[in-house]
């Protein structure tokens, strides 16, 4: 392991400990902040088409807002198949199966290739940083698709998720923004 996967490594296991210190209550009004936040930007109230993320249970929770923005937005989620993130499309939680990797509800459609169609990624993060740097849980899968597209990318955690500097290594793609339930970063292109 390098420098940079050893400085990550350690960084993932105090983010962790600071969620399992989080009370259920505590993280349903973060995240109802963060997404209030969220709902509030331009970026967000102008896209047609969101990819989001079901989240799991140590993240913003996004189920509720999801099966809301569905009625007026096209919202996308991932679906993990191998290595790569297969994207489809949200029509209700009735159309959602348990995914094979993770066991993160996903969509049944059939999949949605169509990436330059989509207007806003928000993207889940074990931690962020104030220069608008992602770090994830360390399997690329976002990485590799946020490469491929030129959506505005916004990442979405709680306040104690965004830190004033984390290891970045040059393949990590760099957020647009970062959102949190107490601080929003400045927008970046």
């Amino acid at each position: 392991m390098n420098t940079i996967d050893l400085q990550k490594a350690a960084l993932r296991k105090q983010i962790k400990k600071l969620k399992s210190l989080q009370t259920e209550p505590e993280r349903i009004t973060a995240s109802n902040d963060t997404l209030h936040t969220l709902e509030k930007t331009t970026v967000f109230r102008s896209a047609k088409t969101v990819m989001a993320f079901w989240s799991m249970e140590d993240e913003v929770d996004t189920h509720q807002a999801i099966v809301r923005w569905s009625e007026t937005k096209t919202i996308i989620l991932p679906s993990v198949k191998g290595k790569i993130l297969e994207l489809r499309v949200f029509h209700g939680t009735d159309q959602m199966k348990t995914g094979e990797q993770f066991g993160i509800a996903e969509p049944e459609s059939p999949p949605f290739t169509d990436l330059e169609a989509i207007d806003l990624i928000l993207v889940p993060g074990v931690a962020f940083d104030l220069n608008n740097n992602r770090m994830g849980r360390g399997k690329a899968y976002y990485d590799h698709l946020l490469c491929a597209t030129k959506a505005f990318k916004m990442g979405i955690g709680f306040d104690f998720q965004l830190l004033e500097k984390i290891p970045a290594a040059s393949h990590d793609v760099r957020m647009n923004q970062i959102i949190t339930n107490k601080r929003t970063t400045v927008i970046q292109f």
